[in-house]
């Protein structure tokens, strides 16, 4: 009788035949490896500048708008809206600067804490600090003596950045930049403020004055809204009639008032 010679991964076994598909498969992607480079692009990498700058341009855009929509209301001039644009676009945009350096800043000193806190109990108890963090990865799934071994080699190699990123949530992306926020959001204020000062400047009728304004911002807080929408990966639809919204609701408000007080002539 003659020995059946043939190798157990070339028997004409389905499953087999398709364990070593998968496995060839997996080795000709690794031999790629090294000459292939995987790029994903994650929204929430750019949230810090994004907020801030879209903050200050819808802000620049409406508050301006909404100012100078009250006064054209209330039957101001041509120049006395001019000035007053101006004015609200410089005094907004150093208010925004301010606002968010101090705001971003008791972040950063915050995250400054919490690193001090975390930094001194390491040194005082690491084993403490080891066992933190292997139930922090138990509560993630991985089990006890994976996560104690991950745990004790992240610990080695940085201790301070694996507690900031794991325990606390501290990680580059979230790190608070106070100038970078501040500069966002004062340039992105001025930018937004520019175009309703534009129209007063521009529009040759002052009849016609008041509806270009409201439908110039209109139009640009719509394309604002989507704009925002789109580079944070959120539906653009959902994003522009937000903004149109509430956009809408200001300039009704602040017209309404315009007009009365021009009216009774307060």
């Amino acid at each position: 009788m003659q020995a059946n010679t043939t190798l157990p991964w070339t028997q004409s076994n389905p499953h087999s035949i398709m364990e070593n598909m998968v496995l060839e498969r997996a080795v000709e992607m690794e031999h790629k490896a090294g000459h292939l480079q995987h790029h994903e692009h994650h929204h929430h990498q750019q949230i810090g500048w994004l907020r801030a700058s879209v903050l200050g341009a819808n802000d620049g855009l409406l508050s301006t708008a909404a100012l100078l929509t009250g006064m054209v209301a209330g039957h101001g001039g041509r120049e006395t809206l001019i000035l007053a644009g101006i004015a609200a676009m410089v005094a907004g945009a150093f208010s925004m600067a301010a606002g968010e350096y101090v705001s971003v800043s008791s972040q950063a000193d915050t995250q400054a804490a919490d690193l001090a806190i975390e930094e001194r109990e390491l040194h005082k108890n690491p084993d403490l600090e080891l066992l933190e963090l292997t139930r922090i990865y138990v509560h993630r799934g991985v089990s006890e003596p994976i996560a104690r071994q991950v745990a004790a080699q992240l610990m080695e190699h940085d201790a301070l950045a694996a507690h900031a990123r794991d325990e606390l949530g501290l990680t580059e992306i979230a790190q608070a930049r106070p100038i970078q926020a501040a500069l966002a959001s004062a340039s992105s204020f001025a930018m937004g403020a520019v175009f309703p000062i534009l129209a007063v400047l521009f529009v040759p009728q002052m009849n016609f004055l008041l509806a270009s304004l409201i439908l110039l911002t209109l139009v640009f807080l719509t394309a604002l809204g989507a704009v925002a929408a789109w580079a944070g990966g959120a539906p653009m639809v959902r994003g522009a009639v937000r903004v149109l919204f509430f956009g809408a609701c200001s300039l009704a408000a602040t017209s309404i008032v315009g007009h009365f007080l021009g009216v009774t002539g307060v």
